[in-house]
């Protein structure tokens, strides 16, 4: 198994055994996945925000090149994951943390800081209905939010846009006494949800390819992959502000949720930056808890994520089962742990494909 491979992930900081480990082939195939689709033109679904804080989904708008920050060809780029982003760490006192995926222009030029979250169609809220209404679920980490906020206020203050978001902010940040004070937080979370939606209204021009999140679509609940079963869709850092900011108007008095705990956090970080020029994470991912775990900062169902991820290919992703063989190399289907969903999905298509061959 010395020559088992992830197509395009040849410079990287994973390999050999590194590609398909728990909580590594989740973020390696995804990575190959995209240059799969890079390779054969294919650009990926992406959710931005339009000047009208619309939600615009099209397939023509970006390429994978555009999300990794590279040329058409990618050649040469070097995938480091699970790495920190020089670039935003100078907005953070103390650590940040690291996010998933770091690009490198060789020998050592930071491209690109992204997400990324393998998810599969159907989720359990949408499983039990029409075909056409299939999602899947999105989880937020706080390390997420945090990158999220941190690579638009870089380039805000890059475009002359960082004073014209502390107006915004400021007026309303600077009257907040605690912001870990659940009836505090919960007497101005309108006000603050309403901040963050003036300051994504203003932003919209600075926003970039963020968070990649490949679906993989199974037949119903069950673990075989549908014919047409990979795709990727890619979010905007501004189109999870706005998720942040629907989410929080749509909650009910009473109980703060996450996703407005989130919107708490993001203003409570745009407000640190525009007047100090830092933020301690450590201050704000955890120590804003508002009684709520601090494992997660907020997840919407595959029915909240289907209303910004209405696509045709949400129903049928563009790249069929068959490419498999074309994305996994040298018998890395075998390195696999069937245990695990997605990787069981992979093992059973690889199975009948031998069966089908007449390999078994």
């Amino acid at each position: 198994m010395s020559d088992a491979s992830l197509y395009g992930v040849e410079d990287s900081n994973r390999i050999g055994d590194d590609l398909w480990g728990k909580n590594q082939f989740n973020s390696t195939f995804p990575v190959a996945l995209c240059c799969y689709m890079r390779d054969n033109g294919i650009k990926p679904v992406y959710i931005s925000v339009g000047a009208d804080f619309d939600n615009v989904v099209n397939d023509d708008s970006i390429a994978i090149s555009d999300v990794f920050g590279t040329s058409q060809t990618g050649s040469g780029v070097r995938f480091e994951f699970e790495t920190e982003s020089h670039a935003l760490s100078q907005h953070v006192t103390g650590p940040l943390g690291v996010t998933d995926l770091v690009t490198i222009e060789p020998p050592n030029h930071q491209l690109r800081a992204l997400e990324i979250k393998l998810t599969v169609v159907p989720d359990a809220s949408t499983s039990d209905l029409d075909e056409t209404a299939w999602a899947p679920e999105l989880v937020i980490r706080p390390i997420t939010s945090a990158y999220a906020t941190l690579g638009m206020w870089d380039r805000l203050i890059d475009g002359g846009m960082g004073e014209a978001v502390r107006r915004i902010v400021e007026p309303v940040a600077s009257k907040v006494q605690s912001w870990d004070n659940r009836a505090e937080m919960s007497g101005a979370i309108d006000e603050l949800t309403e901040v963050l939606g003036l300051a994504t209204r203003q932003c919209h021009q600075f926003q970039r390819p963020f968070l990649i999140q490949p679906i993989w679509k199974t037949e119903g609940q069950s673990p075989q992959l549908a014919a047409q079963c990979f795709d990727v869709f890619v979010w905007s850092d501004l189109a999870l502000w706005k998720l942040f900011v629907d989410g929080s108007a749509r909650g009910l008095s009473g109980r703060l949720t996450r996703v407005q705990r989130e919107c708490v956090r993001t203003v409570k970080c745009l407000y640190d930056l525009s007047t100090r020029n830092r933020i301690s994470y450590e201050e704000i991912y955890r120590g804003i808890a508002l009684g709520n775990q601090t494992d997660k900062a907020c997840s919407f169902s595959g029915k909240v994520a289907h209303t910004y991820m209405q696509h045709p290919r949400l129903v049928q992703p563009v790249v069929p089962k068959s490419a498999l063989s074309s994305i996994i190399l040298g018998g890395g289907e075998a390195k696999l742990s069937p245990e695990r969903r997605f990787d069981a999905s992979i093992y059973f298509a690889w199975r009948a494909r031998l069966e089908s061959a007449g390999g078994m």
